[in-house]
Parts: structure tokens; C-alpha cells; sequence
């Protein structure tokens, strides 16, 4: 049975094989040893490297021997400029790996609106996978999350209780990201708003003074007391708390 093409996304096995190929490309967390073969290769192979940084990318390419690469920026401020010269890259041909500072592209980072155009253009994508936050909090994570809702960042002041409300009712695990700038505030808001939470806290993964700490609200708020936190942090947050943790291990248990 034939697969209709979504009028804004044309199937990208119709693609004209002539055309340049978008390669989302997930670079480490922090350790560049979680680099994938694959990744490097990508990058190596690559005509031109769209980045959030090209300072930070820079780095990354002189550690692998990348040389002489091309780089253009891409980052929030100048997505609608970007786009159209990935865009104009591809259709000459020339294959374009984008990435951002560090993790997954289009995980709370740069990525998004990239991806979206591209797809509605008609142009091929494709995923080269690795380091996420998310994922790599989630591995390690002893609270219960057999379904979650990962909301990324919160926003900094307008809508910000609304969002952290509209958490609550979901009535599910849920994850955020959070500054070290913010992070003490963050866990205010959850004692107010998670009252009993248990949570689970992921800072400054796979670097140097990587943590993992477990606890709640009240705990953390002591723990990570304001303006002494480098790195950003992970959150998870289970909002029965100690009463789920305790079930899911019976659970396992039988």
C-alpha cells in the first residue's frame, strides 16, 4: 500500500537524489570520548557545518583532525537567514551536518525550526545519534518513569507559574532543564507546586564534577543553595514521591 506525502512534508524516499543531504549530528555532553565514529565521520565528510557555536565546534573538529572545514552559524537569532542557506546549500548538492554545543540538536537547543523547513522542502534528513541529557539522566535515574513529559526549559518569567501548573495536572514524571542560575529557584517552585515530590537531579554530566543526587524539593533547596552552581542541571521530578518509588519496587520485586 503506497504512503501519501503530508502536502507540507514530501516523502524524503522521493527526494531528488541529486540534492545535498541535512545530517543532524549529536555531539558530547562534555567527555569527547562519547563521540560516535559515525559522528566524526559525518562531520569529516560533510561540505559544511551549520553550528550553534562555531567557536565551540572548532574545538571539536581539532580534536578529531577535522581540518578546513566551512562552518556557518546557526543559532535562535538568526534561524530565518540560516535556513535559507542550508537550504541553498542542499540544492546545489553539498551535504550540511548541523550541530550545537553540546547533545542533541532540537532537544531544548537549536534545531527545531531547521529541521521542520528543511522537511517541508523536500530535502533529505537524516539522524546521526548519541549524547542527550535527557537520555543519559533517564539511564542512571532510580525514580519510576515508564511514561514521562520532558518540558525542557521553563520559561525564564512570563508564563513560567502557568507552565509549572499545567505540569501538576499532567499527574506524570516529569523533566526539565534548568540554569545553574535558576536552579535553586526552580526547586522552590517545585516545593510549592509538587508538595511530596521526590526528585532526582543530574548535574554536569559525564564532565569532571558530574553529580547525581536524590531527594526533595526541601533537601535540594539546602543542597544547591543560590548563586553556587556551575553546569546545567537535569531534573526530574515524581510526584508521588516515595509512595510510587516504594510501589514500582514492589512491583519488581514479584
Amino acid at each position: 500500500m503506497a504512503v501519501a506525502a503530508h502536502p507540507l512534508y514530501p516523502l524524503l524516499n522521493n527526494r531528488d537524489e541529486h540534492k545535498g543531504t541535512l545530517y543532524v549530528v549529536a555531539t558530547p555532553l562534555g567527555n569527547l570520548d562519547d563521540m560516535t565514529f559515525r559522528a566524526v565521520n559525518t562531520l569529516r565528510d560533510a561540505g559544511v557545518i551549520a553550528c550553534e557555536d562555531t567557536r565551540r565546534t572548532s574545538i571539536l573538529l581539532r580534536h578529531f583532525g577535522i581540518q578546513g572545514k566551512k562552518m556557518i552559524s546557526y543559532h535562535s537569532f538568526n534561524e530565518a537567514r540560516a535556513v535559507g542557506q542550508v537550504a541553498a546549500l542542499l540544492e546545489e548538492g553539498t551535504d550540511v551536518a548541523m550541530v550545537t554545543d553540546a547533545g542533541t540538536p532540537g532537544i531544548s537547543d537549536p534545531g527545531y525550526t531547521m529541521a521542520s523547513a528543511i522537511h517541508s522542502l523536500g530535502f533529505g534528513i537524516v539522524p546521526i545519534p548519541g549524547a542527550s541529557a535527557l537520555t543519559a539522566a533517564l539511564s542512571v535515574c532510580p525514580l519510576p518513569f515508564s511514561s514521562f513529559f520532558f518540558a525542557g526549559f521553563l520559561p525564564h518569567k512570563k508564563g513560567r507559574k502557568s507552565r509549572l501548573e499545567s505540569l501538576v495536572s499532567l499527574e506524570s514524571t516529569v523533566v526539565l532543564y534548568e540554569s545553574p542560575h535558576r536552579v535553586n529557584r526552580l526547586f522552590e517552585e517545585i516545593r510549592e507546586h509538587f508538595p511530596g515530590a521526590l526528585l532526582f537531579v543530574a548535574r554536569e554530566i559525564t564532565k569532571i564534577h558530574e553529580e547525581f543526587i536524590t531527594g526533595t524539593a526541601e533537601e535540594l533547596i539546602t543542597r544547591f543553595p543560590a548563586g553556587s552552581q556551575k553546569g546545567e542541571f537535569v531534573v526530574v521530578i515524581c510526584p508521588e514521591g516515595k509512595r510510587s518509588k516504594q510501589k514500582q519496587e514492589h512491583a519488581d520485586h514479584h
